[in-house]
């Protein structure tokens, strides 16, 4: 029997084959088109009950199947999950249109919504309602049948492009190696990282050390590496990703999907790509983004033009270079900070062991959240790196299983993300609990030491465990408005305000300790990590902006005449260019968040974030970073809601008030 098709809790890792994902996927389908059917065939007239919360509750078999099958091809893939991946995803884009084009089934929902008067909708319910109709107008539910059939082509056409996108990806940062057998090319670089890069060629079957494109292998080199050729080297071929002339190259791929992206807004009756995405935000409009990022870029310009030029006239006078290049920033960026703050990241690591720092986060959650996790292993896991947690309140009441997969492997792309195998939600009265999973990849544990975390990545753990605390607390009837089925722009809250506690004593004093001595971070390394942390922050909002305004270059305009993906990155960034341009490199054929992820006409979402949560965490500052009752507010009303209410609602209910952008201007240092 096909263990996916099954009745299963957790998901079954090892007994699936690869061969059980099509002919599953394939029933899954079945299943749910007949659960459609029989909403559709209901002789009844169309209810709040038989049309909008029985067509919330379909598709659960497939949705089961798919997030364990989608998750592992971002986590652990292979060339044979990529090729099923390719076959299945116009399948499951098509079930999509099958819904959506669906004339009968978006009658009944349109009858319901019509009749929005005279029922009495709670806010969760009026939510729900709302959003489903719109799925399908805004699906073509309203098109005529010559159109309907050209956005499932143009849909099935996105889905296997945006797949092809990160394949490309993948695969180039996996064909690179920078193989070094002179051990003077290694000066400046810290012990852990030259372990780490002997530990890559040992299991490459070579002498010497191996760098790779993999982050944790990549920023060290970049930042600590006195070889400024070598460097330079590392940094092309991250940069030159999808943008050389092999069979990886996406420049055609960006093109098409732009130029789909935009066809398919205006069959729908849009103006832009992104005018059709804000519509959904907070944001609204690409006309309020523009001016946000503006208004941003205004502010941080000045300051990121003068920490550029100190960095560069710190460059010329430390080793006369003359021209300061992407290859040297964060090399020079970290010897001035070290020189400034006395700040060293590798003099930090020692405090932040992977497993100090997960138990520190459990710890703040604790805190804020009355939570307790218990590391089980009564569950199956997709590898042996992952671990799993029982999580319960304080009453020993379950509230979630959590997974954890924190190291990198050829199987698993870049970055950190947060994702789910199964949403919260209320079925015939029982509150069925999520499967909420946070995949990272930071430095692996070496023969003489353990995994040592750099500041940023114990940030980014901090970031990715606040998306997880959204999944885990979630407390809503439907689960297509559950957890972090919000707004885009509003769904990096709980995310980078949890990073917020990272740079504050009271936080850090229950889990940096150093991992030999078990002596707690001194407080003068705290002072400086506080200080440091609007280093170059000018800087770095500009980079932020920039690759916000090159999404929104891409989408907020007809790309029709665009011929050369080079050409009109390099015109985006006009206003936001501090280095001189690589003509090897390219950032739009790599830019996987918008092309591959979720975040086209979305990118500015980050920074939209970084003000609410600035916002939000001063109200923490005002009151006590552990105080419970502003925790309960922000648990009560931003975490367990969900997508049940506009975002800005659920914001002023738990701030008393609209967010303003001082707070980060002032946590920035960017304030005049």
């Amino acid at each position: 029997m096909n263990p996916l098709l099954q009745d299963f809790n957790t998901p079954p890792f090892s007994k699936i084959a690869n061969t059980d994902y099509k002919p599953a996927i394939e029933e899954g389908i079945k299943i749910a088109k007949a659960e459609i059917d029989a909403i559709v065939n209901n002789t009844e007239a169309p209810t709040f009950d038989n049309t909008t919360v029985a067509l919330d509750f379909t598709g659960e078999k497939l949705n089961k199947i798919t997030s364990i099958f989608f998750n592992l091809n971002s986590a652990e893939t292979n060339d044979e999950i990529q090729k099923i991946a390719q076959e299945i995803s116009p399948w499951l884009s098509e079930f999509r249109n099958d819904i959506t084009l669906n004339e009968a089934l978006f009658n009944r929902v349109k009858t319901v919504f019509e009749n929005i008067p005279s029922l009495e909708l709670s806010p969760e319910q009026h939510m729900l309602l709302d959003k489903q109709y719109k799925s399908f107008a805004r699906n073509g539910a309203n098109l005529n049948e010559t159109d309907k059939t050209e956005l499932r082509s143009i849909d099935a056409e996105l889905s296997k492009l945006s797949l092809k996108f990160g394949e490309n990806v993948l695969a180039e940062t996996n064909a690179f190696e920078m193989h070094l057998t002179d051990e003077n090319d290694l000066s400046g670089l810290p012990e852990s990282v030259k372990e780490a890069a002997k530990e890559i060629a040992i299991s490459k079957e070579k002498d010497g050390w191996v760098f790779t494109l993999d982050y944790p292998s990549y920023i060290p080199f970049m930042t600590y590496a006195d070889n400024r050729e070598l460097r330079k080297k590392l940094a092309i071929a991250a940069g030159k990703k999808g943008f050389q002339q092999n069979e990886f190259n996406n420049e055609e791929t960006v093109l098409n999907i732009v130029n789909l992206r935009h066809k398919r807004a205006n069959l729908l009756g849009y103006k832009t790509h992104a005018h059709f995405v804000l519509e959904e935000r907070m944001a609204e409009t690409p006309e309020k983004v523009l001016s946000f990022s503006n208004d941003l870029l205004a502010k941080a310009k000045p300051a990121a033009k003068r920490e550029f030029d100190n960095l560069a006239t710190y460059a010329k006078k430390l080793d006369g270079i003359a021209q300061l290049q992407k290859w040297d920033g964060a090399y020079y960026a970290e010897k001035l900070k070290k020189e400034l703050f006395s700040l060293d990241q590798e003099l930090l690591k020692p405090y932040f062991k992977l497993e100090n720092v997960i138990d520190g986060v459990f710890e703040i959650a604790n805190r804020l959240f009355d939570l307790q996790f218990e590391e089980i292993t009564s569950i199956d896991k997709y590898h042996e790196d992952v671990k799993t947690y029982n999580v319960t309140d304080t009453k020993g009441n379950f509230v979630s299983h959590f997974y954890a997969d924190f190291h990198p492997r050829p199987g698993k792309r870049n970055g950190a993300w947060m994702t789910s195998y199964k949403s919260q939600q209320i079925k015939n009265g029982v509150n069925e609990r999520p499967q909420v999973s946070i995949v990272c990849n930071f430095t692996k544990p070496t023969e003489t030491k353990p995994s040592l975390l750099t500041f940023n990545e114990v940030t980014t753990l901090f970031h990715e465990f606040g998306h997880a605390l959204h999944g885990m607390l979630a407390n809503t009837t439907y689960n297509s408005l559950s957890g972090t089925s919000v707004s885009w722009d509003f769904v990096e809250l709980p995310s980078q305000v949890l990073e917020n506690w990272c740079y504050e004593k009271e936080a850090l004093e229950l889990f940096a300790k150093h991992y030999e001595t078990g002596e707690t971070i001194p407080m003068e390394y705290v002072e400086k990590i506080k200080e440091s942390a609007s280093f170059h922050e000018g800087m770095q909002t500009l980079r932020q902006l920039s690759f916000g305004l090159l999404d929104m270059s891409w989408h907020s305009q007809n790309p029709l005449e665009i011929k050369s993906v080079k050409d009109f990155e390099t015109a985006a960034f006009s206003e936001t260019k501090l280095y001189p341009d690589v003509a090897e490199n390219c950032m739009s054929t790599a830019f996987s968040h918008i092309f591959q992820g979720g975040y086209s006409a979305g990118y500015y979402s980050y920074k939209w974030a970084e003000v609410l949560d600035a916002d939000a965490f001063e109200y923490f500052l005002e009151e006590g970073i552990f105080n419970k009752e502003v925790a309960d507010k922000f648990k009560n009303n931003v975490l367990s809601k969900g997508g049940t209410e506009k975002p800005m609602e659920l914001y002023k209910r738990f701030r008393g008030k609209e967010p303003k952008p001082d707070a980060l201007l002032k946590r920035a240092g960017l304030l005049a």
